[in-house]
C-alpha cells in the first residue's frame, strides 16, 4: 500500500504537468496528499519542515543561475546577436544543409548560456524561412531544434552553463567541467546519430513529394485548426545586423570565463571561507561556507554576468529602448522556471521520506551497476515529471547519498557520476508532457501528431548516448 501511495503521487504530478497545470501549485498538493494517506498528523510538519525547506534551499542555490541566464538570453535576442548568428550560419554552411544550420545555431546559443526557451523563440522565425525556401516539410523542424537545444549542449558538453549541468555540482562537489572526455564523446555520439536521423527523415519525406506546406493539408478536425492558427511570417534578414564575430563574442566569453573561474575560485578562497565579526561587525556568529560545493554555481554566475556586461557594452544602442521591458519579461520567466523546479525538488524531498519510497530504492538497488542504476533512476523520474532539472532534483534529493556510496565502493570518480546523471536527466524528459516540447510545438504552430515522432527519435538517441558513455568509461577508463 505504501508503494501505491508514492506511485499515485508521481502519476498525479505527471498528469497535472501534462494537462498544463502549474507544478508550483500541484507539487505540494501531490506530496502532501501522499503524506495525508500515510500519516495525517504529519501533513503540516512535513510541509514546513521538509517541502518548504527543500524548496527554499533550491531557490537559494540556483535562482541566480536561472535569473542571469534568462537576462543574458533576452539581451542576446534584443541586441540582434542571435539573428546575426543565424544569418551567418546560413551563409557559410549553406541553405541546402538546413538541419545542420539549425542544430548548430541552437547549439551555439545553448552552450553560450542562452535559456532553452529563449533559443526556441529566437531561432524559429529563421528556421521557418530556411525550411520554406528549401521546401523541407515544416513538421520536421521541431526535431532539429530539439537536437540543437535540448540534448548535448544542455547537459553533455563539459562546461555548459545550463542548469542541468550545474545541479549535480552541489551534490557531488564537482564542477561543470566534470568528466570532459566522456562529455565530448557523448556529445559527438548524440550529434552524429541525431543529424543522421534528421537527414533520413528529411529524405524519406521529400521522396514522397512532401514539401514545406504539405503537413497542414494532411490534417483534419481539431488539429487542422491548430495548424491553421496564424504564425509569424519571418522577415528577410535586414541590413545593419551586428558582425557575426561580435555577436559570438558574449557566448565565447561565457565559456572562457566559466572555465577560468572554475579554476581560479578555489585558488582565491581555499577549501572554505569564514565570514566573521571582524570583517562584518553586524554578524552575531561566524558563517563558514564550504567553497567546493559552490564553485560550479559561482563560476557560471560570474561568466553569465560578464556576458551580460559585454552584450550591454557592445549593443547598448540596439537594446536601450527595449531593455526595461525585455529584462522584466526575463525576470518573470526566470522566477517561473526556478519555482517550478524548486517545487519539484520539494516534492522529491517529501517522497524520499515516505515509507513507500523504500520499496522504490530497494528495487533500484537491484540494478547492480552504480552508473546504470543512477542513469535509469534519473531518466525515469525525468520522464515521469516531464522535466530534466525537476526529475534530476527529485532523484538527487532522494538518492544522491546512495549514488555516492555505490560510486565510492566501485571506485568510480564522482566526476563520472556527475556526467552520467546530467546526461540521463536530458534523456526521457522530453516525453509529450514536457514543458519545453509543448512550448516548441506551440511556437512552431504544429501538433504532437505532426512532429512528436521526430522529437521522440532525438529522445531515444539521447537516452542511448548515456549508455554509450558508460560503456566507454568501463572499456577505456577515460574521464
Amino acid at each position: 500500500m505504501s508503494f501505491l501511495i508514492v506511485l499515485a503521487a508521481l502519476v498525479f504530478l505527471m498528469l497535472a504537468a501534462y494537462r498544463g497545470y502549474s507544478v508550483i501549485l500541484f507539487a505540494p498538493i501531490a506530496a502532501l496528499g501522499a503524506v495525508l494517506l500515510t500519516d495525517p498528523g504529519a501533513v503540516a510538519p512535513v510541509f514546513s519542515g521538509i517541502f518548504m525547506d527543500k524548496m527554499v534551499g533550491f531557490v537559494k542555490l540556483y535562482f541566480p543561475v536561472f535569473l542571469l541566464g534568462a537576462v543574458f538570453g533576452k539581451l542576446i535576442e534584443l541586441s540582434g546577436f542571435s539573428e546575426a548568428i543565424v544569418v551567418a550560419a546560413i551563409k557559410y554552411i549553406g541553405r541546402t544543409r538546413a538541419n545542420a544550420v539549425i542544430v548548430l545555431v541552437c547549439a551555439l546559443l545553448t552552450y553560450g548560456g542562452v535559456s532553452l526557451f529563449v533559443v526556441v523563440f529566437a531561432v524559429y522565425p529563421f528556421a521557418a524561412e530556411l525550411y520554406r525556401q528549401s521546401n523541407i516539410p515544416k513538421r520536421l523542424m521541431p526535431g532539429a531544434i530539439a537536437l540543437g537545444a535540448f540534448s548535448f549542449t544542455m547537459d553533455t558538453l563539459p562546461g555548459t552553463p545550463q542548469i542541468q549541468n550545474i545541479i549535480p555540482t552541489t551534490f557531488f562537489k564537482t564542477t561543470g567541467w566534470a568528466a570532459p572526455w566522456l562529455g565530448v564523446i557523448g556529445s559527438i555520439a548524440t550529434l552524429a546519430a541525431g543529424l543522421a536521423f534528421l537527414e533520413w527523415r528529411r529524405r524519406s519525406a521529400m521522396a514522397k513529394g512532401e514539401g514545406y506546406e504539405s503537413a497542414a493539408a494532411a490534417i483534419t478536425g481539431g488539429d487542422a485548426a491548430v495548424a491553421a492558427a496564424p504564425v509569424p511570417v519571418p522577415a528577410p534578414p535586414h541590413a545593419g545586423l551586428p558582425h557575426p564575430l561580435l555577436s559570438l563574442a558574449p557566448l565565447v566569453l561565457v565559456g572562457i570565463a566559466n572555465f577560468a573561474l572554475t579554476k581560479l575560485i578555489p585558488v582565491w578562497y581555499g577549501d572554505s571561507y569564514a565570514l566573521t565579526a571582524d570583517a562584518l561587525p553586524g554578524l552575531h556568529a561566524p558563517v563558514t561556507l564550504p567553497i567546493k560545493a559552490v564553485v560550479g554555481i559561482w563560476a557560471v554566475e560570474g561568466a553569465l554576468l560578464l556576458g551580460i556586461l559585454l552584450t550591454v557594452a557592445t549593443a547598448f544602442a540596439r537594446i536601450r529602448l527595449t531593455f526595461a521591458d525585455g529584462t522584466k519579461a526575463a525576470v518573470g520567466g526566470a522566477l517561473l522556471a526556478a519555482m517550478n523546479t524548486a517545487s519539484e525538488y520539494g516534492f522529491g524531498g517529501v517522497i524520499a521520506a515516505l515509507p513507500g519510497f523504500l520499496s522504490v530504492s530497494e528495487a533500484l538497488r537491484s540494478v547492480p551497476n552504480p552508473l546504470v542504476n543512477a542513469a535509469v533512476s534519473v531518466t525515469a523520474l525525468a520522464g515521469i515529471t516531464g522535466s530534466a532539472s525537476g526529475g534530476m532534483s527529485i532523484a538527487l534529493a532522494a538518492m544522491s547519498e546512495q549514488f555516492m556510496r555505490a560510486a565510492e565502493a566501485a571506485q568510480i570518480p564522482l566526476e563520472v557520476m556527475h556526467r552520467v546523471v546530467a546526461m540521463a536527466s536530458g534523456g526521457m524528459d522530453t516525453l509529450p508532457h514536457n514543458g519545453a516540447v509543448i512550448t516548441l510545438l506551440a511556437v512552431t504552430g504544429l501538433t504532437h501528431r505532426q512532429s512528436y515522432r521526430d522529437i521522440f527519435g532525438i529522445t531515444i538517441i539521447k537516452t542511448l548516448a548515456v549508455f554509450v558513455v558508460i560503456t566507454v568509461y568501463y572499456l577505456t577508463g577515460l574521464v
